[in-house]
């Protein structure tokens, strides 16, 4: 198996979490794909990581990179403010002998314990079993071959991680395993966690209405918090030649839908 791990100027929490993910997966691969950081994050990770590569900035070109050069059967792909579940590397290694299985994700359990939060772990839970629709931060994981043959992350800004659960899912089964995936709550903590969950709630909703893509664009741009900053000296980017929020013009902070950066 080959985990790959995006990171962007994670300094501040990268070797704790490096090295909890060393002892929860002992024998895989550790790929990670810095997209462009300037705080020394890529030279912390390479005590703990068996590849550090560099890639353009944003989640889905920095996971495609990874995926290019991993030697694993196997690709879980995990964000780095996570936690995986203890047994999670013998839970997906049980599912993917099945070969009827393409790859599958995680249940989510947002920290710290709030109330409001175990409700959009709940919603989510069922955004998953009901329409299929998966982000990232639940540790998605899948075959290679499929991952190969689903096109890997699309060039969207938004919505990446749900494209490729929805691509993955015309190759064969998908699962949702029962142990959770911790993730922090440091972006709704920032935003506001009622606020949050309710714009996700609502994103979500329309993403699986299929409503078109820029409208969904434009209304995460108005609610990202610094969006009355604007340089406009920076004329707008073509989103296809993206993928990742961060590269959306204009605006001055980074931004995806996932609300972990």
């Amino acid at each position: 198996m080959s985990v790959i791990v995006p990171v962007f100027e994670e300094a501040n929490l990268i070797e704790a979490f490096l090295r909890h993910l060393r002892e929860a997966a002992p024998t895989s691969e550790i790929i990670v794909v810095d997209g462009g950081s300037r705080d020394g994050t890529p030279d912390l990770c390479r005590p703990f990581a068996d590849q550090v590569i560099s890639a353009a900035t944003g989640r889905g070109r920095q996971m495609n990179a990874g995926a290019a050069i991993a030697h694993g059967d196997i690709l879980w792909f995990v964000h780095a403010d996570s936690r995986v579940p203890p047994t999670g590397l013998i839970e997906i290694e049980r599912e993917m002998q099945k070969d009827s299985v393409a790859g599958g994700c995680f249940s989510l359990r947002i920290t710290p314990r709030r109330w409001i939060y175990r409700c959009r772990d709940a919603i989510g839970n069922i955004c998953v079993d009901l329409f299929g629709i998966a982000l990232g931060d639940r540790g998605l994981f899948c075959r290679r071959d499929s991952f190969l043959a689903a096109g890997g992350y699309g060039q969207r800004p938004l919505f990446e991680d749900a494209d490729m659960y929805r691509a993955l899912r015309a190759k064969g089964k998908m699962r949702r395993l029962s142990p959770a995936m911790q993730t922090s709550a440091r972006r709704y903590e920032a935003q506001g966690p009622v606020r949050t969950c309710l714009f996700y709630g609502l994103v979500m909703l329309l993403y699986a209405a299929r409503v078109p893509r820029p409208f969904l664009e434009r209304l995460v741009f108005l609610f990202s918090p610094g969006r009355r900053t604007v340089d406009a000296s920076i004329p707008p980017r073509d989103t296809d030649d993206s993928n990742s929020l961060e590269q959306i013009r204009p605006h001055p902070v980074p931004l995806q839908f996932n609300p972990n950066p």
